[in-house]
């Protein structure tokens, strides 16, 4: 294979620990070079070291994903990313992130109604792998933050598996797990329970965009009833959320 050729860009790539020689044959050059990204993004993560960092100041990306369904092992597949970068309470509006994604499937009829997203509207839409690799370098090395983070979590873990062999290394936050602490005696801790709650307007539920910048809202309320509770740090959060 020429392109393995010692001193070559795959070459390189392979030494670099972003592929290994049998998979060469299946993917072009760009595909490897994404893939060499994601994986060495998800190597730079020192999650210790995060406890420390003051909630005040802490850098996080809200982020939301839109699927074909809820099975990220059995077909279903992300048909778009949605993030908005956070600083303390502060939601950045001018630091976001949106993309579809052609899932290379039909999209189910109930979810073009749910989504407003079609089959025509992903068919031009880059691959998987391209938006993760640009998702990732959105978020770098910040935490992520979701609603209900399982969906979410399951889906990014199989899109990082089976594009590039690696798992999710990123400290996640689960705001509905956050309202449990905050509430514990509200029964209905649903996205569009807790926006109503709080009184954040509702923009455009099943948009991966709109319920992050949505989500970054509610987040952005919790931190200050947080900060209330002389709760400093993100060690201090999770100590706290880990008796929930």
């Amino acid at each position: 294979m020429k392109d393995m050729r010692p001193g070559g860009r795959m070459w390189q790539l392979y030494k670099m620990g972003g592929l290994t020689p049998a998979i060469t044959s299946m993917f072009d050059v760009q595909s490897a070079q994404q893939m060499a990204f994601i994986r060495s993004m998800l190597k730079e993560q020192r999650k210790d070291s995060l406890f420390e960092i003051p909630l005040h100041s802490m850098e996080i990306v809200v982020f939301d994903l839109e699927t074909t369904g809820f099975s990220p092992y059995n077909g279903d597949e992300i048909i778009s990313f949605g993030g908005v970068s956070v600083i303390g309470g502060e939601v950045q509006r001018d630091h976001t992130f949106y993309s579809m994604v052609n899932p290379k499937r039909k999209i189910p009829e109930d979810i073009i109604e749910l989504t407003g997203i079609t089959n025509e509207m992903v068919a031009d839409a880059p691959e998987l792998i391209g938006v993760l690799s640009d998702f990732l370098e959105f978020v770098q090395q910040r935490i992520l933050v979701a609603h209900a983070t399982g969906h979410d979590k399951n889906f990014l873990n199989s899109a990082l598996w089976r594009t590039s062999k690696v798992s999710l290394s990123h400290r996640v936050l689960d705001t509905m797990m956050i309202a449990k602490w905050l509430m514990p005696k509200r029964k209905n801790l649903s996205l569009d329970s807790l926006l109503h709650a709080y009184d954040i307007p509702v923009t455009q539920r099943h948009h991966a965009l709109e319920d992050s910048l949505m989500t970054a809202e509610l987040w952005s309320r919790f931190m200050e009833e947080i900060k209330a509770r002389n709760v400093d740090t993100l060690g201090d959060l999770y100590a706290l959320l880990s008796h929930h």
